[in-house]
Formats: C-alpha cells, structure tokens, sequence
C-alpha cells in the first residue's frame, strides 16, 4: 500500500501523535467529537472500523483478510482510515501501515463509544479492546464511553473532561499495563469524577429463542444487566447512577496475584 504523503511527513511534527479508533464505525458521531476535542493537543491518525463491531472485546482478524481505505470525512487536518476487520485489527494495521518505523503514537484512544462499558461490560467491549490493545504496546491508552447509546447523542458536556483527562495522560503518562477505562452517566452536567472500581454484576436472560418463518428457530443476545453491589459507593456503576464520570484504572495483567499462594499450597 502506498502511504500518503501526510503519513511520511508525520514524523517531522513535534505535537503527540494520537491514534484513535472505535467499535461503532468511523462514522459515528461519538468518534467525530472525539477527534475534534482532542484535535488541539495533537497530531491524529483514526483507523476505525467500517460499520459497527460492539462486543468483540480484543478479537483480531486470524482468518480473514483485511482491507483499509482512506477516507476525508473529518477534515483535511486529520487522517481517516477504515479498516474490514475489527477495532484490535484497526489498531495492528495502524500501526504496521502507518507508524512502524516511523513515528509511533503517544496515545491510543478508543471511543467516544455510543453506550455504557463500566463494570462487566469491560471485557466485552470492542472500545476497551482499542485501549487494551495499546496498553499490551506500552502505549498510554484510554477508552471514552457515554451511557448515551442514541446514534445522534449530544457528547458536548463531555469536552473538558476529555480535553482534562487526554492532557494529563499526555503529560504525565500511564504505568506500565494499565489503560483508563471512562464512562459517563447519560446526562448533560454531571456531579464531578470518581476513581472507581469495577462492580461486580451479571447479564441474565441473555438469549432471546425466536420461531423463523421457515420452520426453524433462531436466537438474539440480549440480556438484562444485573448490579450485584448497588450500594458499593467506590464502584464505577454507583457513581454512574448518581450522575459522576467513573475513571476506572484497568490492569492488562489479570494474574489473581492474592490467590497464587493457595495454589501453591496444592502441592501439585
């Protein structure tokens, strides 16, 4: 594939270079507002998926080929990529296409993500796949979520909590392995930030069984969240309902460290 011009000059810029990408498609207007709050502190590649991929968490494409195309629908100033595959595809052709060898990103963002990722609903995401995926790259890495899940939604009250949260990371980093995951309450003004914990909850009825005209039956997912703690204030689901933006630190190491020394114990 041919790089653009934008992509070789990239290098000579002393702004951050920020890759963003998403699980609703380079289109949504989640994106859209993401790259324009963020535009003012840096350079942007967004590589995106071409339609909506909620729910493949970090699934990546081992089968199937992909395809990129280039695409001008954010302005001459940034560069638009829709890649087949899924957010975690975006973000390793992204890399492989434009940045290797080259100028490697300061920051990974996923999102603004047209719906709720807190609590289990971490390790289904395909916007917390974009920022784990920059995480397992050592990369600073955050994932932008609203519990707005309308496609026109309203993400402006989201700005200078974005704009605040991308400048700090920017400035001061992340540790090593861990990625911010951050979601707001679907409102316009919202009581402050909390530094949360993930809930613990569950789906249930999650399958819905449905008779096909043609003699067969077929299946949707779907399912109704359960909060198994709604009254655990330090969790990202409490400050949600009361009207906070829950910041929630996530771990690429999911080792159950506490539980390690029991194991040993087996004697296996």
């Amino acid at each position: 594939m041919n790089k653009p011009t934008d992509t070789l000059q990239r290098e000579a810029s002393n702004r951050p270079l920020i890759l963003i990408s998403n699980d609703d498609g380079y289109e949504s207007k989640g994106i859209r507002a993401l790259v324009d709050f963020v535009k003012p502190l840096g350079d942007i590649i967004v590589c995106a998926p071409e339609g909506p991929r909620s729910g493949f968490s970090c699934a990546f494409s081992a089968v199937d080929p992909l395809t990129l195309r280039r695409r001008d629908n954010m302005g001459d100033d940034v560069e638009v990529w829709s890649c087949s595959g899924t957010p975690v595809d975006c973000v390793k052709l992204a890399f492989n296409q434009f940045c290797l060898d080259k100028r490697m990103p300061d920051l990974i963002i996923g999102g603004i993500n047209h719906g709720d990722n807190s609590t289990v609903n971490n390790h289904y995401s395909g916007t917390m796949g974009v920022a784990m995926e920059g995480c397992m790259k050592y990369i600073p890495s955050i994932a932008f979520s609203s519990c707005h899940y309308q496609p026109d939604a309203d993400f402006e009250p989201l700005r200078p909590y974005v704009q605040e949260i991308v400048g700090r990371v920017l400035a001061e980093g992340l540790p090593k392995g861990i990625c911010l995951n951050v979601n707001f309450p679907a409102r316009q003004e919202f009581e402050g930030v909390r530094i949360c914990r993930m809930t613990y909850g569950r789906w249930v009825n999650e399958v819905e069984k449905r008779p096909h005209p043609r003699g067969y039956n077929y299946y949707w997912v779907v399912g109704t969240y359960h909060n198994d703690e709604p009254d655990a204030r330090d969790s990202d689901q409490w400050a949600l309902n009361h009207g906070f933006v829950a910041i929630t630190p996530t771990n690429m190491d999911v080792t159950a460290y506490e539980y390690m020394e029991h194991l040993r114990e087996w004697d296996l």
